[in-house]
């Protein structure tokens, strides 16, 4: 127990978006997308973030990522469109 470092509140570790990987339930919580429709954006919206792949394998259901700062980026451009056509 004396190697566990204790975290004080307020002092929360820090990552940086643009370097961390969020897997599918992530994305369906920040989006509000449902999984088979975060497919077909990445089969119809050229917009929407590209996934990383996370193992050397390029067989169908080999895991996937998606880059945090990039989901961001695609939910404010999505509420900046909104605006827009307000």
């Amino acid at each position: 127990m004396r190697n566990i470092r204790q975290i004080e509140a307020g002092t929360a570790p820090q990552f940086d978006p643009a370097n961390t990987i969020i897997r599918f339930p992530e994305v369906e919580a920040i989006t509000g997308l449902a999984r088979a429709t975060v497919y077909k954006r990445l089969k119809d919206d050229p917009t929407f973030p590209r996934p990383v792949s996370l193992s050397n394998s390029k067989s169908r259901g080999s895991p996937v990522g998606f880059v945090l700062a990039e989901i961001q980026a695609w939910v404010r451009q999505r509420i900046a469109l909104r605006e827009v056509a307000a």
